[in-house]
């Protein structure tokens, strides 16, 4: 049987993305090649990261006619679970292209859970929900044999239609030993072309790997329709040894680690240091992490010894009014000392930021600017609130969303529901921040050498303030009251 794979996540499509120029390979369509491949099925790999035309798909399905077309996504990236409207589209057309040709077609994805119309309309046989890979092997033989029809409501963690009615099998219980999963095979991409793309653009070359999956907090705006609230990791050992692999077979300068939280379990951190000092390998890396976390046990100190180079955090916000409104479950006093103790131990700390959230207004936004001023984190991700189906915060507002239920790619910024201001609004404020946060990073780090920088970021502060103050004196917000809340001085 000919199986061809591809992703619904073009970076052709996402015009921040293809800009930042840092593309990893598949992660989650990788780990179905493998494992397909280890059943001895006839692989076909494409990868939509490095093409320059979604139509480079439809080209492929009709040049290779499979017997299998299927589309998974990948989960360990948050790109492919924004369920981007742009992906969507390219997706549904890939399945009509197939259909024309009489291709079954399969679709394993965030956004084909959430909304699942649009793909099984399209002539989709069916959406695979929840954990993937052995569901996957499940359907895949039934196709096979040609039985499918008889069977599928027996195999569970699917979605099909039986006439215009959405049918769902009972949820698949998790994997709770991820060992068993074989590494993922990146021959199937062209490494060369990853590292030319990162040596050329940063000096590096960076790529990604998974320890876990799952996570068990309850921020209240964040989706999990695949692995809910588990949390489920790899053995230290097999980590390390996938980090070996990944330094001298490919040369790999660098690792992003895609953990939604990395290290949860208590001493994983440490054993997985010790492992790779066994090994002698040690590749620097980034991964995401909680300021609680970071301040539990030697969490900073085994993270450094590990090889850690950069902890990503969720911070969000400098209210603590908008922390508790989500449900983080974390403190703002937390954050400061999670910031000075990863600079104190030499470790780069980066925030992500997310503004609009129910209740936010200009004090709570101020107190966010003021987090980000006294920490100095090392990079900022800034984002506005995005209603997910199957979230708290998506039930709250979803009666708030009349024309609009996705963005269209990562950089649209739209809040889709009433918050305090409108899109216009937060497109002017994320750029605000970004130039203040430069100014004050170059100056407190006495870096002359980037005046220029400093003088450009210092006109963007000015233009940007000036829009926001327009905007608001326009949107009957009192500018004197603006004025009043954020001090003479910026």
């Amino acid at each position: 049987m000919k199986i061809l794979i591809g992703q619904s996540y073009f970076r052709v499509l996402d015009p921040k993305e293809l800009e930042r120029q840092m593309p990893y390979p598949a992660l989650g369509a990788l780990y179905a090649a493998t494992i397909l491949k280890n059943l001895n099925y006839e692989v076909i790999f494409f990868d939509s990261m490095l093409c320059s035309n979604p139509d480079e798909l439809n080209i492929k399905i009709k040049e290779t006619k499979p017997d299998l077309l299927l589309i998974y996504d990948d989960e360990f990236n948050y790109l492919t679970k924004m369920c981007l409207s742009n992906m969507r589209e390219a997706a549904v057309g890939f399945i009509r292209t197939a259909k024309k040709l009489k291709i079954p077609s399969l679709i394993y994805s965030s956004d084909a859970t959430d909304f699942s119309f649009p793909y099984l309309d399209a002539g989709c046989e069916a959406i695979i929900y929840g954990e993937g890979e052995i569901t996957l092997q499940e359907t895949i033989k039934a196709i096979e044999d040609e039985n499918f029809d008889r069977v599928k409501k027996e195999i569970n963690g699917l979605k099909f239609l039986e006439g215009k009615i959405i049918r769902i099998t009972p949820r698949r219980k998790l994997m709770e030993n991820i060992d068993y999963l074989p590494n993922p095979d990146y021959s199937f991409v062209d490494m060369n072309e990853y590292r030319k793309i990162w040596l050329k653009n940063h000096g590096y070359f960076s790529t990604n790997i998974s320890t876990t999956r799952g996570c068990p907090f309850r921020c209240n705006w964040c989706a999990k329709p695949l692995y809910g609230q588990t949390y489920n990791s790899r053995s230290p050992e097999k980590v390390a040894s996938e980090v070996k692999e990944l330094k001298e077979k490919y040369s790999v300068d660098h690792l992003w680690i895609t953990d939604d939280i990395f290290g949860l379990k208590p001493s994983w951190i440490k054993e997985f240091s010790d492992e790779l000092k066994k090994i002698d390998v040690k590749v620097p890396y980034k991964c995401l992490s909680r300021p609680d976390l970071l301040l539990r046990g030697n969490t900073i100190s085994d993270l450094k010894e590990s090889g850690c180079r950069t902890i990503w955090i969720g911070a969000e916000s400098g209210s603590q009014k908008i922390l508790d409104a989500m449900d983080k479950g974390t403190a703002v006093e937390q954050i400061y000392e999670a910031s000075s103790k990863s600079h104190d131990a030499g470790i780069e700390i980066a925030f992500f930021i997310q503004f609009g959230y129910s209740g936010e207004n200009w004090k709570d936004i101020k107190l966010t600017r003021k987090m980000i001023r006294d920490c100095i984190p090392d990079d900022i991700g800034i984002s506005v609130s995005y209603p997910l189906p199957g979230t708290l915060f998506y039930e709250r507002v979803k009666v708030q969303m009349k024309n609009k239920t996705n963005w269209t790619d990562s950089d649209d910024l739209d809040l889709m529901f009433s918050g305090t201001y409108e899109k216009a609004f937060y497109k002017i404020l994320h750029r605000f921040v970004h130039s203040e946060y430069r100014i004050v990073k170059y100056l407190k780090h006495k870096r002359l050498d980037k005046l220029p920088k400093i003088l450009l970021h210092a006109f963007r502060f000015i233009k940007f303030r000036l829009k926001l103050n327009r905007y608001l004196s326009q949107n009957s917000v009192s500018r004197l009251s603006f004025q009043k809340a954020d001090g003479k001085k910026a």
